[in-house]
């Protein structure tokens, strides 16, 4: 019987040589030499070194048996080409034997690059898909030439070539060399634009991401010419125009000249800006009986005559998903049809609300929580696999999962499944430091320095608990507080916690005493709706009030408060969060109450009562307006006075401009001494504003108001003796006032906050600071 052999050629004219030219030619096409059909009754392989006999075998489409031809050869001989195992390929009937003879690819020992220096190696070997130890072929090379062809065009060098190379070493193995020609760096030298009425060229400039080079912007990474930027801006300027007013507008076309000297590009922008619109007949128009059109055309954020804005449309369309969600149709469908009338230049808008196709939770996936258990992520989930998609519900778990402060970011987003009606949810979190070395600092007016230090950790092993260990010494307190809280107490939705704690202030300088407390606490907290909750509490403490018999020397009134006793009470809180953000919020307002009452044995008795509540509304990212307020009363009862510790002390960082305890009652004798107050309301009106420099510094500011009193003493505390009013006991719940800016820096250490006050009212006897910091560091 005549031999038949189909061969590929595929071999290598010599690995040293350049791969872009000869050794890279593609492979010529099978022949069959001679024409030959037979059955096979062995397959012998040949030519392989590390490729087992069998493993060539269990890639073939033929088996012991089969009746070959010269089809079935050369689909055999692209089957084994396919593989990437091999450079050449041949297949000849010996007789009734089968026989093989391969070539196989070398392996390879390295990836080196060569002529990178205005890119890292690790970037390109991240961009690269061969690594060492795998199989070598011309494509991967061919392929990974191109992308970093393209990652060195992203970044402007629109010049740059790579030369592939492979130097043969012993046992199949070759070293493969990019040579890489970096080029010059294109840079952009004008950006111009033409047909632009209402905004000028630099206003542009600013819409654009693309910026011209200049020397003094040897920092930024957009200077340089990028095709992908360009279809980038050219979206930018639709954004920004569109939502002027222009509804007509489109970029006619953007063009990237090279300059006559091949130093940089001029970048030319044609646009149409049409004439600007308002919006028409706003209407919503739904398929669904149970929602009522004009019902959801009321809660809009558009209104008939306003300037056209594609935002508001967006904004609207969110609007009506979420409304239909929260009225229990999840699954809607709000598509805007527009309809400008060109006349009177106004766009007519109607909103098709449709029911959607259901869909089914198919699976949560929890990806990113390196040190966060998975179970601590998906207890704050409002859905479970299985449940009908809700994006309501998948929102709101998000901002739960926020709230919980161990991560810097978490998104939530849907992955297609297998099933049409079913969807993937993917939870993407990104985990921060939870535990907290915290120190603060402060400087006042008359040169009193404040430090305090102390440590915690919110995320216990992972778990999702409360863990406090706390060791503060400083000019005012010494403190050990320890705490624990189990978030899912007894595995439900109760939060559980026990707090130990052994301190002692020292307010000498401010308040003429010295405080020390040991006791504990027992609380339970529970959710009473989706936003709002309930916090119980039972605290039994001992508490020592020392005075110095210098100070009753000079005030009987001080001195008449020493002395030690035991204090029992129960508290409670409620607390109704609507915020739309619980760590950045713009929107919402939250609201806290709380009350404990001492007197279930022990020897105080009093009820205080403290509330407080902020408002906030976000112009934009950079301009968020808040308003915050706290208030809270005390007032014994059974006969018993407030004494001077379980008074309220204010300044500092509650009310900023007065130092700690600088604010309210005090006894003006020869001490000076703070003495506290029955009754305070602190109320702080508060605007970031931009600082206009690069986010990744990490700095903000914000203008500020603080306002409110302090005061209230019962007559007991104002009288030297029975029936004698002191008249250095000062009292007045008269206006303070302070306005002032603060700096917010993330700084490597931790993010710091400088407060510069000035202020606005006072009275003559209270202490005041015009600068104050405070940081804190986590880990």
């Amino acid at each position: 019987m005549k031999n038949s052999r189909v061969r590929r050629a595929a071999l290598f004219s010599g690995f040293a040589l350049l791969l872009g030219s000869t050794a890279m030619t593609a492979p010529t096409t099978v022949m069959a030499q001679v024409q030959q059909t037979g059955v096979v009754q062995r397959i012998v392989v040949q030519g392989n070194e590390r490729i087992e006999q069998g493993t060539v075998i269990s890639y073939l489409p033929i088996q012991i048996g089969d009746t070959v031809d010269p089809a079935r050869l050369d689909l055999a001989v692209k089957t084994l080409f396919r593989t990437d195992l091999f450079a050449d390929v041949a297949m000849q009937m010996q007789g009734t034997d089968l026989v093989i003879q391969v070539v196989e690819n070398p392996i390879i020992n390295q990836v080196v690059f060569e002529g990178n220096s205005a890119m890292k190696e690790d970037k390109l070997r991240d961009e690269v898909t061969i690594r060492p130890r795998g199989i070598f072929t011309r494509a991967k090379v061919q392929q990974d030439v191109q992308r970093i062809i393209e990652l060195y065009r992203r970044s402007g060098r629109i010049s740059a070539t790579v030369t592939p190379k492979v130097v043969e070493l012993p046992q199949k193995r070759v070293d493969l060399v990019f040579e890489i020609n970096e080029g010059p760096k294109s840079g952009v030298l004008n950006v111009n634009f033409i047909g632009n009425r209402e905004y000028s060229d630099n206003d542009l400039r600013d819409v654009v991401v693309t910026e011209e080079s200049r020397l003094l912007k040897f920092f930024s990474s957009n200077n340089n010419y990028d095709p992908d930027r360009i279809e980038y801006d050219k979206e930018q300027l639709r954004k920004h125009y569109r939502n002027r007013g222009f509804y007509d507008f489109r970029v006619v076309s953007a063009v990237a000249e090279l300059s006559p000297d091949k130093n940089g590009f001029v970048i030319t922008y044609t646009i149409d800006e049409g004439k600007e619109y308002k919006f028409g007949k706003i209407t919503v128009d739904t398929e669904n009986k149970k929602l009522d059109g004009q019902i959801l055309a009321a809660i809009l954020p558009i209104r008939s005559g306003e300037l056209y804005e594609d935002q508001r449309i967006e904004q609207a369309t969110d609007s009506l998903t979420f409304a239909a969600g929260a009225a229990g149709f999840a699954f809607v469908d709000v598509r805007p049809r527009y309809t400008p009338n060109r006349e009177n230049q106004t766009v007519d808008v109607t909103f098709l609300v449709r029911e959607g196709p259901r869909v089914y939770i198919d699976r949560i996936d929890i990806v990113g929580n390196t040190r966060t258990l998975d179970t601590v992520v998906r207890r704050e989930m409002n859905v479970a696999e299985g449940d009908a998609y809700n994006r309501v519900l998948v929102d709101r778990s998000r901002n739960q999962i926020r709230a919980l402060g161990f991560f810097k970011d978490v998104t939530i987003d849907e992955q297609p499944s297998a099933q049409p009606d079913r969807t993937t949810l993917r939870v993407q979190v990104e985990e921060q430091p939870t535990g907290e070395l915290s120190f603060s600092a402060g400087y006042s007016s008359v040169e009193k320095a404040v430090i305090d230090l102390g440590i915690t950790e919110r995320n216990f092993r992972g778990r999702g608990q409360n863990m406090r260990g706390r060791v503060s010494i400083g000019s005012l307190r010494q403190q050990v507080d320890l705490g624990f809280t189990e978030p899912r107490f007894m595995g439900r939705d109760l939060r559980a916690g026990i707090d130990l704690f052994s301190f002692r202030y020292d307010l000498s300088e401010f308040a003429a005493y010295d405080t020390s407390s040991v006791g504990g606490t027992v609380r339970v907290g529970f959710p009473l709706t989706q936003n709002a909750s309930m916090t119980m509490r039972y605290q039994l403490k001992t508490d020592d009030v020392m005075i110095g018999d210098e100070y009753c020397a000079t005030s009987s009134i001080i001195c008449r408060q020493r002395g030690s006793y035991i204090t029992s009470l129960f508290g409670y809180g409620l607390r109704m969060d609507q915020r739309n953000d619980p760590i950045n919020p713009t929107r919402g307002f939250y609201a806290d109450f709380t009350q404990d009452l001492a007197g279930f044995g022990g020897d105080v008795n009093y009820l205080k009562t403290e509330m407080g509540g902020g408002w906030f509304y976000g112009f934009n990212k950079d301009f968020i307006l808040s308003a915050v307020g706290t208030a809270g009363y005390i007032e014994g009862w059974g006969g018993d006075s407030i004494r001077i510790n379980e008074r309220f002390y204010k300044g500092g960082n509650t009310f900023r401009g007065f130092e700690i305890a600088g604010v309210g009652p005090r006894d003006t004798s020869l001490n000076d001494d703070a003495l506290g107050g029955k009754i305070y309301a602190i109320g702080t009106v508060e605007l970031t504003i931009p600082t206009y420099l690069p986010e990744q510094y990490g700095i903000k500011a914000s203008l500020f108001t603080d306002f409110g009193t302090v005061g209230m003493l019962d007559d007991d505390d104002k009288q030297s003796q029975p029936g004698l009013f002191d008249p250095l006991i000062r009292d007045d719940l008269s206006l303070r006032a302070t306005a002032g800016v603060s700096i917010h820096w993330r700084s490597p250490m931790g993010p710091i906050r400088f407060d510069f006050s000035r202020i606005l009212a006072k009275e003559d006897y209270d202490r005041t600071e015009t600068f104050r910091f405070s940081t804190s560091t986590r880990f």
